[in-house]
């Protein structure tokens, strides 16, 4: 459950977002819809808790996961299939620490975790989302750079999916 809880924002002394409440159920498809500089994008930032409201407050079950997707598409020379893998930064942490641990017992531990959230599955994984959003093996393996902002979007979009969030925000 989502919940917002009189929301106010003013950005510049001009109020952006007055007294905005939702109740949000788990499963459900919001889609926010307003001429530009209603506040829409403003309130996505609020949820992700990129910037603190003035008055209110954005509250959801503390064990949910958020992934956000800003109007920004990503770039740099990582390839998709890079970025997607990236986006499970618990993956990503525990193959980091495992490189450099010299503790056999804390390296037990580190390899019991990758094997429970299927670690071994992620690049397979991550290959399907980007195949299902239109990257051939070729594409996938080359620089976010060399991709227009439409298809570094769908980077952004595989990563968020590859990361499986319990609350989606796309901005746009």
């Amino acid at each position: 459950m989502l919940n917002l809880n009189g929301i106010t924002v003013r950005l510049g002394g001009r109020t952006i977002i007055d007294g905005a409440s939702a109740a949000i159920p788990p499963g459900s498809r919001v889609g926010l819809i307003g001429r530009n500089g209603a506040g829409k994008s403003t309130l996505v930032k609020v949820i992700a808790g990129e910037i603190d409201p003035d008055l209110g407050s954005a509250e959801m079950p503390r064990a949910a996961r958020l992934g956000y997707i800003a109007q920004e598409a990503p770039a740099g020379s990582a390839t998709p299939f890079e970025t997607v893998l990236a986006a499970d930064l618990e993956r990503a942490a525990l193959l980091a620490e495992a490189e450099t641990c010299d503790d056999p017992e804390r390296v037990g531990e580190i390899h019991e975790r990758l094997i429970a959230i299927d670690a071994h599955a992620a690049p397979a994984r991550a290959a399907r989302i980007l195949v299902g959003l239109g990257f051939d093996e070729a594409m996938q393996h080359q620089p976010l750079d060399s991709f227009s902002g439409g298809w570094r979007m769908r980077v952004a979009l595989a990563a968020l999916l590859f990361s499986a969030p319990d609350v989606l925000l796309l901005d746009e």
